[in-house]
């Protein structure tokens, strides 16, 4: 199948795309993927120009992470180093359009420009030129000034590249996002964080116990968990402003799966105050909790809606196996998504239009099939499977942009084996982004 990338907009051919199932053809195969595009732009990258004070590390990492940023967006088609031309361009004055145009390269963008460090200090210019407008080539510029580390030279990468992202995708890029999860071994698990590629991996929590289903704010400033204490699995709260634990109240029975509303203000949560979980919502502090489902049977997972933060999409057993269901945030217009199988984990589309979630369709004793991330268009119930035979998939996660997804994989079932990977929103260009040990990985809003 030819290399092809998906459309610079949210899925807007998925449509086209996906398989359906009804109430009585739940084993409708879906229609195979056809091939993805791109918004027509070639982009080549060229080494920005070391000053003479400027140490290689810094070069690499920051050459390299602009790279890969612009090749991970999903969107455009990035002109290999090997085919571009051999010359480090530093100022708009020193650039040679023709040279990036011009057979093999091809290019229609070219970004390049300077970096240097003077007295602890990293300065990088940043440029992008239309090469074939010879008149009014420069498209952006951008300058940046941080303490000169290794991390500082990633983080300015990150920014230069979401500012290209934008200005020729249309969309925020995600490369400043982050990703948080669940990693441990010996009989814990904390919750940690990394960059959206996988860089920069650091422990948040201390707790030494189980800590599971981390859940970032909309403005990145606290992230929601379960963890496991005197008391049982409880809701706590970590505040990434501070960078510690802040107080929330106990709930009674367990509490667990805590979901941000878009605004921040609210939460909601699965409770089993009498032993038999039901979905509540409260505000931020733990106060003013309400419960919105009222059945036998257990209801777990909720998110909400990041469009309009007026539904939400859970799990319940309320049938017998967990089905993936939908309701407004006050409990009413309850409609039932899949009706067959085990199904786990949703997880809604930054537009509000698609749902990701685990699912066994082929579910029971002697049955073919096997745990797979599916993503569902929710107003006509049509779906398509993005894994195969992978061995165990949970815990789906939409990037801010819409055009990628995170997810845990366990190839034998067990969480010592599993890994956190990324891969398009049409299942394509996986790549394993922690080692073993790591689950539940949940995309930072933006």
């Amino acid at each position: 199948m030819p290399h092809t990338r998906l459309l610079r907009k949210l899925l807007p051919g998925l449509l086209l795309l996906i398989g359906f199932t009804h109430s009585q053809a739940q084993d409708t195969i879906p229609l195979e993927l056809s091939g993805r595009a791109t918004n027509g732009t070639r982009i080549a990258v060229a080494n920005f120009k070391p000053g003479a004070a400027a140490p290689a590390p810094l070069r690499q990492v920051f050459d390299t992470t602009l790279y890969n940023d612009l090749t991970n967006a999903g969107i455009f088609d990035l002109v290999s180093k090997s085919l571009a031309p051999q010359v480090t361009p530093g100022s708009p004055a020193e650039i040679n359009l023709p040279q990036w145009s011009a057979s093999p390269v091809l290019a229609s963008m070219v970004a390049f420009g300077s970096l240097n460090v003077s007295g602890n200090r990293l300065a990088v210019n940043g440029y992008l030129d239309d090469v074939k407008n010879t008149q009014f080539p420069q498209v952006l510029a951008k300058q940046y000034n941080e303490d000169a580390s290794v991390e500082s030279a990633r983080e300015i990468a990150h920014r230069f590249a979401d500012e290209i992202i934008f200005r020729l995708g249309g969309t925020p890029g995600i490369a400043e996002t982050k990703i948080y999860y669940v990693h441990g071994g010996g009989g814990t698990k904390e919750i940690w964080a990394m960059d959206y590629d996988g860089a920069n991996q650091h422990q948040i929590t201390h707790l030494n116990t189980i800590s599971l289903s981390p859940r970032v704010s909309p403005d990145n400033s606290r992230v929601a968990f379960t963890s496991l204490g005197a008391n049982g699995f409880k809701i706590r709260m970590f505040s990434l402003l501070l960078g510690r634990m802040v107080s929330f109240p106990e709930g009674a029975g367990t509490n667990e799966s805590a979901a941000w509303t878009p605004n921040g203000r609210q939460i909601a949560y699965s409770a089993a105050p009498n032993g038999d979980s039901d979905i509540f919502i409260a505000d931020t502090s733990g106060s003013a909790a309400h419960r919105v489902t009222s059945f036998k049977g257990p209801d777990m997972s909720p998110v909400f809606n990041p469009r309009t933060g007026s539904q939400i999409a859970w799990i319940s057993g309320r049938t017998g196996l967990p089905q993936l269901y939908i309701m407004e945030s006050d409990g009413s217009n309850v409609q039932r998504l899949t009706d067959s199988g085990y199904a786990t984990s949703p997880s809604w589309s930054p537009n509000g239009q698609f749902l990701a979630f685990a699912w066994n369709r082929k579910y029971g004793p002697g049955a073919p099939g096997g745990q797979d991330i599916y993503v569902m268009e929710i107003a006509s119930k049509r779906w398509i499977q993005l894994t195969h035979d992978l061995g165990p998939c949970d815990f789906p996660s939409w990037s801010p942009d819409g055009r990628h997804l995170v997810f845990a994989n366990s190839p034998n079932g067990r969480f010592g084996d599993s890994k956190i990977w990324t891969m398009l929103a049409d299942g394509t260009e996986r790549k394993a982004l922690t080692g073993n040990g790591s689950d539940m990985p949940n995309w930072s809003w933006k």
